[in-house]
């Protein structure tokens, strides 16, 4: 229908046109006609024949004009277009479109299919819901071709009232508005495009270069404006610059002219701080105020070459600014700012200079002053102190090494005070305004000064005096320091000793403390000669305090240990002797005690430990040994489990001793080898063991009389559990049991195997206990109901009907069994079942595990 619709949109200019594209055309005159229509050219004239080889002759005419224009016709030849050969009539169309219709379009140096792709792209892009980025599916809303539509002719279609959930609407209006006003003709059906997956790419083109070429002029009309655009945009763009640097021009020499007359200027001030006013304010000139004019200069000379390149590019004549706002008008005026700006720079510096050395020596005065002043502040007052007169002898000697640091300190501030003096005699004679000042300041310093010198000289002669005084009194002092310092720690050891607290676990550790005690005790005496001795130096450097009238600081500079320290300690050590006497024997009475009840505990759990071992045994054996009836080994097991119950008050007595011992401290005992934790746990495993074992053999009295397994039958599996159970400990591992399935004549497969070690160890423990191998042997040898005989006899209580009613439940079954089945059968539904059917199927699966059958 598209290739159709596009020939007779051709054709119909030379007043004809075609029913069927692969009929009409087989004669060659048509398609001769519809290529001098499209081209435009003249082709050679047909053969009026109506023979086979005149159409052949035709049409060959007509592949020999396409191939003419560049186009390759592959496996299209004349025979198959005149036999009607829909395929290669419809390829032959396809590439007159190509070559006359698509292949000229040109958008952005792309041609052909991807030029029409990008000129859709461009014209739609603004629009919402159209994003074209093919020839098929992006087209089957209808809104891509309704806005190709409103793009050019905006008056034809209100895009605004489209709704992107109606395709075949949108298609319809864009089909009937192109074959009304754009003399397009309908080439597409609205419905194929919206029902089919992926619409014929080939005939959407065909259709959209019709639009391309329908609004070709328009395309004209729209480069053409905006070429005048873009002229008169360059044209507005230069006389904007070229007002813009009149401006800037008119400015900056209007700038020129107000700064130059302030640089002149070349009056000085009286005084620095205005003279530093005026540097300031010329700092903020070129900090400030000149660089932005430097910009504007250089912007100025920027905005006038790019004002004559663009006026050259296009073509105008060059720019020629008003009377002395020429470029080089500028930087001569420029050029004379630097040059006043230079002059008033080294005006200013010189000016400076000059008050900056006056300025300079008054403030260097000031300072040194102020320091001297400073660093004499309170001297006076300190040189004329007596504090050496309470002082010990090493303070006195530091007093001493601090008086020769001043000396020298004084020594060296003698040039500060000579060149104090020499800056004011340089003032006065450079005339200083305040020569005054200065000349009295000085004078007071040198005063000072010789008064500072007199005083250091009678502390030094009353410090060396005193200090001969304390040397003596210093000697006396280190030799009580030496000797309290060791007799001091000799006290502070026997107190700790005394005060220690003491942990023991038996007689011979508080023998061994006791003895220890009575060795301290016996050194008392000659600790007692060694603290008089101490003392009495102490009193021998009171004595001299008194005959000379030193004063005395109270401490000894050598320790921290005074005499009353020595005195106190020692009556504290007397005090704790006594004390500690009667702790130790307490603790020997304690030891005693303690002692009897570890051997009261070890007596009674030396018994109860093995006894403990030996049930355990007896019972370990009694749960293999396959002597005798399940019968004889329940009572026997149950003869053992009163015994052991009878035992439980052996066990509530050693706990009390136990408890006496925790009460008592004592957490160790020589006596043996059990400690309540050991027979804590021996009695809990067996009372475990023999409840284990009473219902391993319960359970094999039940597995027996449930499967009918005869008294032989279980010895025999007995003796094969206990054949093959290396560890005697009730349990086999995997292989074990597989060697006993196989001495039992059992065939395994792996996979027989792994089946059956789901059956014994359904927890995947890796073990298989003897119960778990008689509920297996007992399966495998007995016979067992199954899901199947429970379904047969509930379908003879049914009477062969696939379900079974409550009545007929209620009839057959004793009342509990058929209430139990009433309560768990399930309602069964099916034609022409009674309301009170149930499916007794699904019953019988239920209670052996398995699904429906």
């Amino acid at each position: 229908m598209t290739f159709t619709a596009w020939c007779n949109s051709h054709l119909r200019k030379a007043g004809t046109q075609i029913e069927n594209i692969e009929e009409d055309f087989r004669n060659g005159l048509k398609l001769m006609l519809l290529l001098e229509v499209i081209s435009g050219e003249r082709l050679p004239k047909p053969d009026k024949g109506k023979m086979r080889f005149h159409k052949i002759a035709n049409v060959n005419k007509a592949l020999d004009f396409i191939c003419s224009k560049g186009v390759k016709l592959v496996s299209i030849g004349a025979e198959e277009i005149v036999d009607g050969n829909v395929k290669m009539t419809l390829g032959m169309i396809w590439t007159i479109i190509l070559r006359f219709a698509i292949q000229d379009i040109s958008v952005e140096e792309t041609s052909a299919k991807e030029g029409l792709l990008l000129w859709c792209q461009r014209k739609t892009a603004p629009y919402r819901n159209v994003n074209v980025q093919n020839f098929h599916i992006s087209w089957k809303d209808g809104l891509a071709l309704c806005a190709l539509i409103h793009r050019h002719r905006p008056d034809l279609i209100d895009y605004s009232k489209l709704r992107k959930d109606d395709p075949i609407g949108n298609l319809n209006t864009a089909f009937e508005v192109a074959e009304k006003f754009l003399d397009i003709p309908k080439m597409l059906d609205a419905d194929d495009i919206v029902n089919t997956p992926k619409p014929d790419e080939k005939a959407i083109m065909t259709y959209v270069s019709c639009f391309y070429h329908a609004f070709a002029g328009a395309e004209q009309a729209e480069t053409a404006a905006n070429r005048i655009c873009k002229v008169l945009a360059v044209n507005q763009e230069n006389e904007k610059l070229m007002e813009e640097y009149e401006k800037l021009a008119s400015e900056l020499l209007e700038w020129i002219r107000r700064t130059i007359p302030w640089l002149e200027n070349r009056v000085a001030e009286q005084t620095m701080p205005a003279m530093q006013q005026k540097l300031e304010d010329f700092r903020d000139y070129r900090r400030v105020h000149k660089p932005p004019k430097v910009q504007e200069k250089c912007q100025l000379e920027i905005n006038f070459n790019t004002l004559q390149t663009k006026l050259r590019l296009s073509n105008r004549p060059a720019f020629m600014p008003s009377e002395g706002k020429m470029v080089s008008d500028i930087a001569n005026a420029w050029k004379g700012l630097e040059q006043v700006e230079k002059g008033y720079e080294e005006w200013l510096l010189t000016e400076i200079r000059r008050l900056e050395r006056l300025e300079h020596l008054a403030e260097k005065f000031k300072q040194k002053c102020t320091l001297h002043e400073s660093w004499t502040a309170g001297k006076e007052q300190l040189l004329s102190l007596k504090d050496y007169e309470s002082a010990s002898l090493m303070e006195i000697r530091a007093l001493m090494r601090k008086h020769e640091a001043f000396e020298s300190d004084l020594a060296a501030h003698q040039d500060r005070v000579e060149q104090i003096a020499a800056i004011a005699q340089e003032l006065n004679e450079l005339d200083y305004h305040d020569a005054a000042t200065i000349n009295a300041r000085c004078q007071g310093i040198c005063d000072e000064w010789d008064n500072l010198g007199t005083l250091t000289q009678k502390r030094r002669d009353s410090l060396e005096r005193v200090e001969k005084l304390w040397e003596t009194i210093d000697q006396l002092f280190l030799e009580f320091a030496k000797r309290a310092a060791p007799f001091n720690n000799w006290m502070d050891g026997a107190m700790e000793d005394l005060q220690d607290m003491f942990i023991v676990h038996s007689i011979e550790e508080i023998q061994s403390l006791i003895t220890a005690h009575d060795q301290f005790k016996a050194t008392l005496p000659e600790a007692d000669k060694e603290r008089m001795a101490t003392m009495g130096i102490q009193n021998e450097i009171l004595k001299i305090a008194q005959t000379y009238g030193i004063k005395l600081t109270g401490e000894n500079p050598y320790t921290v240990i005074s005499p009353q320290d020595i005195s106190n300690k020692w009556e504290a050590v007397k005090q704790l002797v006594p004390m500690r006497d009667q702790m130790l024997q307490e603790e020997v009475a304690r030891q005693q005690s303690n002692e009897r009840l570890r051997r009261q505990f070890a007596a009674q759990a030396n018994i109860i430990g093995p006894w403990i071992q030996t049930k355990m045994e007896e019972i370990s054996h009694v749960s293999i040994d396959i002597a005798g009836s399940l019968e004889e080994q329940m009572g026997n097991l149950k003869q053992y489990e009163q015994n052991i119950i009878n035992y439980k008050s052996n066990i509530d007595k050693l706990e009390g001793d136990h408890q006496l011992s925790q009460e008592g401290l004592i957490f160790d005992n020589k006596h043996t080898n059990y400690t309540m934790e050991h027979v804590r746990v021996g009695w809990e495993q067996l009372l475990t063991t023999i409840a284990r074992t009473i219902n391993e053999v319960e359970n094999q009295i039940l597995t027996r009389d449930a499967k009918g397994i005869s008294q032989e039958q279980l010895n025999e599996f007995r003796a094969s559990f206990n054949h093959f159970d290396r560890k005697r400990n009730g349990m086999m591992d995997p292989d074990d049991f597989r060697a006993c399935l196989i001495s039992m004549g059992y065939d395994l497969g792996e996979v027989e195997f792994a089946r059956i070690m789901t059956l014994v160890d359904a927890n995947n423990t890796g073990v298989v206990t003897f119960q778990a191998f008689i509920d297996f042997m007992t399966r495998e040898t007995a016979e067992t109901d199954t899901a199947e005989q429970v379904m047969a006899s509930f379908k003879i209580l049914a009477s062969d009907k696939t379900y079974i009613t409550v009545e007929e439940l209620r009839r057959e079954l004793p009342p509990e069994q058929a209430e139990y089945c009433i309560s768990r059968m399930t309602r069964f539904v099916g034609v022409n079942a009674p309301a009170d059917a149930l499916d007794y199927i699904s019953f019988s699966s239920a209670l052996y595990g398995e699904s429906d059958l």
